[in-house]
């Protein structure tokens, strides 16, 4: 089987690793400090803050885009139109899949999140927490605490679902 050599890289984790030299067939692979699999980027530390800094900036980018059309969002008509699709699944998915291991990190998103609210025709005079309840949404902090409930009562539905067939046969 070929394997593309170009592609191969290493990625040394921990502190004690020795960092060794590895070959693929008679070429040497090179080493590297950060890899981005499947939209993920894992460094050697398993450290999600450069993830994060690179969500916060694409919906950043984003932001500016609409704001460069010199277009506010009107609250009524748009706004969940624009913030659903283009916003909230880089940030849910961060928050989701990553879990911001700092509080750095999670202030940073909720600076973000604060950000596209800000940016809404109409709630301009309301507080961050009142904004988010007029436009029926939620802060990051609580869709992950949302999202660890939803995952642990699968897990335990989950549980019971195996036990059912095993521990409950005899009764």
């Amino acid at each position: 089987m070929k394997f593309n050599k170009a592609k191969h890289k290493v990625l040394h984790m921990g502190r004690g690793n020795p960092k060794h030299n590895y070959r693929l067939d008679r070429e040497w692979i090179e080493s590297s400090p950060e890899e981005k699999d499947l939209g993920v980027l894992v460094d050697k530390k398993l450290n999600m803050s450069r993830q994060c800094m690179l969500a916060a900036q694409k919906v950043n980018h984003i932001l500016g885009c609409i704001k460069k059309r010199d277009q506010r969002v009107d609250r009524r008509d748009s706004a969940p139109r624009v913030y659903s699709p283009l916003v909230r699944p880089h940030l849910e998915y961060f928050v989701q899949l990553c879990g911001p291991q700092y509080r750095r990190d999670m202030e940073l998103l909720e600076r973000v999140q604060r950000k596209t609210m800000k940016m809404i025709r109409g709630l301009e005079h309301l507080c961050y927490g009142d904004r988010l309840r007029e436009l029926g949404l939620f802060s990051l902090q609580k869709r992950r605490l949302w999202g660890d409930l939803i995952a642990a009562f699968q897990h335990l539905n989950g549980l019971q679902e195996r036990w059912r067939g095993t521990v409950y046969k005899d009764m």
